[in-house]
């Protein structure tokens, strides 16, 4: 008895376990079915959703279904403004609107018209287009594409034009009579250049602060090419010291002109010379050097007659021009001069030889010139000190 209601449980327990199962495999068939259900409502929920808001949407203004067209025509006229305003009013209207199926199909015909808009302004800027104008002629473009919203674009290809444009004016300069003649030329040409580009620059880019800083470095790489024509004009023809110094001097003036718009080059002029400046003045430290060895192996040490009031009168002047105020107590009866013409010759050499180099001075030459002048003066002292041996 007891062994038959074992059985019975057993049997009982199977069939419960047949039915549990049987339920779990019904619920898993169940389930997809109620996903299938809520994943179409909520789709059906979403596009009704979307429906609703593009019906808030009018998108079918007169303007609006007449603006691709409209571009089309605008481009092709030159009317940069006006296809401009086109653009900025179709994006004020659509700047609170949600982006729709019919918005993104507008954008798609518009965005084509745009990019082709930027194209032609970009070739606007380009220097067979714009150079004979001056920075002016470009300011149409420009304006219109930081109105797009490429005020980087704009900077660079303005700044590309400009420097093509001083490049050519540098090159077109005839190089014709005297070496200062020509740097002033060029000092005018260039300076010029870079304040007309400077005030076109500030008012194309006025509420762009960003843009300061690649017209800075343009500045910088433009006086490059300015040294790079003067330096071959001045340094590498072997000017002597007197014309190289009257043309920095130049250099220097127009480069100061420019701290009136608050554009200071001046520091980097310095650094771009300071190496041909440098070589200059050793250059001329060594001939005068050489030229005071040449006279000191001549020297008698004998008094100097002037033979007439004319001329000693003319070397008075002479050495008081060279800042030798003192002179009249070296000068003797009638005509004589109690000095050498050794002596006077080397007071003369590196009286002007340091006049000169002072035109050029700027802190960077300063050891140079010091250095050049006690290797000048040593020269002329150790000839003295070994005379009077």
């Amino acid at each position: 008895k007891i062994k038959k209601e074992w059985l019975d449980i057993l049997e009982e327990t199977k069939k419960n376990k047949i039915l549990l199962e049987k339920c779990k495999k019904d619920d898993l068939l169940c389930s997809p079915t109620i996903t299938e259900v809520s994943g179409d409502a909520f789709l059906n929920e979403k596009i009704t959703i979307k429906e609703e808001k593009e019906e808030k949407i009018n998108l079918s203004l007169e303007w609006i279904l007449e603006l691709p067209d409209n571009l089309d025509v605008c481009i092709a006229q030159r009317n940069f403004e006006g296809a401009v305003d086109l653009l900025a009013k179709l994006n004020g209207y659509l700047q609170d609107k949600p982006l729709t199926f019919s918005v993104q199909d507008l954008r798609a015909k518009v965005d084509p018209r745009l990019r082709h808009l930027t194209d032609v302004l970009v070739f606007e800027l380009s220097p067979d287009r714009s150079l004979r104008g001056g920075p002016k002629a470009t300011r149409r473009a420009v304006s219109q594409l930081v109105r797009l919203g490429q005020s980087t674009k704009a900077c660079g290809l303005f700044l590309q034009n400009r420097a093509t444009a001083v490049h050519t004016a540098i090159r077109q300069l005839r190089i014709e009579g005297a070496t200062l003649l020509y740097v002033h030329k060029l000092c005018n040409v260039f300076f010029t250049s870079l304040l007309e580009t400077a005030k076109e620059f500030e008012m194309d880019f006025a509420g762009n602060s960003g843009c300061y800083s690649a017209f800075i470095v343009w500045s910088c790489s433009a006086l490059k090419m300015f040294v790079d024509a003067f330096s071959k004009q001045v340094f590498d023809s072997k000017e002597n010291l007197s014309t190289a110094a009257e043309c920095v001097k130049v250099a220097k003036e127009h480069c100061k002109h420019m701290s009136e718009i608050g554009l200071d080059l001046t520091f980097v002029l310095h650094a771009f010379l300071v190496k041909d400046l440098k070589t200059v003045l050793q250059s001329n430290k060594d001939i005068i050097i050489e030229a005071t060895k040449h006279r000191n192996s001549e020297e008698m040490w004998r008094k100097m007659n002037l033979m007439t009031p004319v001329a000693l009168g003319k070397l008075r002047e002479e050495m008081q021009n060279c800042g030798v105020r003192n002179f009249d107590q070296f000068i003797g009866e009638d005509c004589w001069v109690n000095i050498s013409y050794t002596i006077v010759a080397f007071t003369k050499q590196i009286m002007f030889f340091l006049e000169e180099a002072l035109k050029l001075y700027f802190p960077e030459l300063h050891m140079v010139l010091l250095e050049s002048l006690i290797e000048i003066i040593l020269v002329a002292v150790q000839h003295v000190d070994y005379s009077l041996r």
